[in-house]
C-alpha cells in the first residue's frame, strides 16, 4: 500500500502534467481574445463552444476513428501510401469535420456571431477544447517531455487549423457563397491538418519530420495573415477620423 509521501507526489505530479497540458490552450485562447479587438463575444459563449469541443467532437471523431477502422484498415506503419490516406483521411479529415460541425451548426447561428473575426474566435475555441482533452491524454500518458513538446506543436497546429477553417466561415456568415466558403474552411484545415501529420507519420523516413514543421510555420504565418485581415475589416473598427 503507498504511504501518505507516495499517494502526495503522485498528486502533486498529475496536478503539474494536467497543467503543464492545459498551459499552451489557455495562451492560445487569450492570445486570441486579445485579437478579437472590436467586438469581444460573450464569455458563457465562448465557452460553451469550447466545452463542445472538448467533449462532443472528441465523442464524434472516436466514432468515426472505431468505425473507419473497420471498413478502412490501415496495419502498415510503414506503408507511405497508407499513412498519407491516415493522416489526410482517417485523422485530418475526421477531427477538422468533428470541430466543424459544431462551429457550423452551433456557432455560426448565434446572434452574437455578428462579424466576420468571429469564426476565428469560435473556430478557435473549438478546436482549442478538442486540444485540451487530447493533450490531458497525451500528456499523462507521456510527462513533462511530451508536454513541452506538444505545447510548441500540436496545440498550435490545432490553433492554425481553427484559425484557418474560422477564417472562411467567418466570411461564409455574410456571403452569399455560403456553403462554399464554409466547405472551403473545411478543407484548408484538413489539408494542413493532413501534411502536418503525414510528415510526422512517416518518420521512418530519415529528417522527413522537417516537412511538420514547415507545415506549421506556414500555417502560423497564414493565420497571422487572417487574423489581420478580418481585424481591419472589422464593422466594429472605429473610423480613424
Amino acid at each position: 500500500m503507498p504511504s501518505l509521501n507516495e499517494l502526495i507526489n503522485h498528486h502533486t505530479k498529475i496536478m503539474n502534467l494536467l497543467l503543464l497540458a492545459f498551459a499552451p490552450v489557455v495562451v492560445v485562447i487569450l492570445y486570441v481574445y486579445y485579437k478579437d479587438k472590436y467586438d469581444k463575444e460573450p464569455k458563457g459563449l465562448l465557452l460553451a463552444n469550447f466545452l463542445m469541443g472538448a467533449v462532443v467532437s472528441i465523442i464524434i471523431t472516436t466514432i468515426i476513428y472505431y468505425g473507419l477502422d473497420i471498413v478502412l484498415p490501415l496495419k502498415d506503419k510503414f506503408s507511405v501510401p497508407q499513412q498519407f490516406v491516415k493522416a489526410f483521411l482517417v485523422v485530418g479529415l475526421t477531427e477538422e469535420f468533428s470541430k466543424y460541425i459544431i462551429i457550423r451548426f452551433f456557432a455560426q447561428p448565434q446572434r452574437a456571431f455578428d462579424e466576420p473575426f468571429d469564426g476565428i474566435m469560435y473556430a478557435v475555441m473549438v478546436s482549442m477544447g478538442f486540444a485540451a482533452t487530447e493533450n490531458v491524454l497525451y500528456v499523462i500518458e507521456g510527462g513533462y517531455i511530451t508536454g513541452i513538446l506538444r505545447a510548441f506543436t500540436a496545440v498550435p497546429a490545432h490553433a492554425t487549423f481553427g484559425i484557418l477553417m474560422g477564417y472562411f466561415m467567418g466570411k461564409a456568415k455574410f456571403s452569399n457563397k455560403r456553403i462554399q466558403l464554409n466547405l472551403l474552411g473545411l478543407l484548408l484545415a484538413v489539408t494542413f491538418h493532413g501534411f502536418y501529420d503525414f510528415f510526422l507519420f512517416i518518420d521512418f523516413i530519415p529528417g522527413i519530420w522537417v516537412g511538420a514543421f514547415i507545415s506549421l510555420i506556414l500555417g502560423i504565418i497564414l493565420s497571422h495573415k487572417a487574423i489581420k485581415t478580418h481585424q481591419k475589416n472589422s464593422q466594429f473598427k472605429p473610423n480613424d477620423s
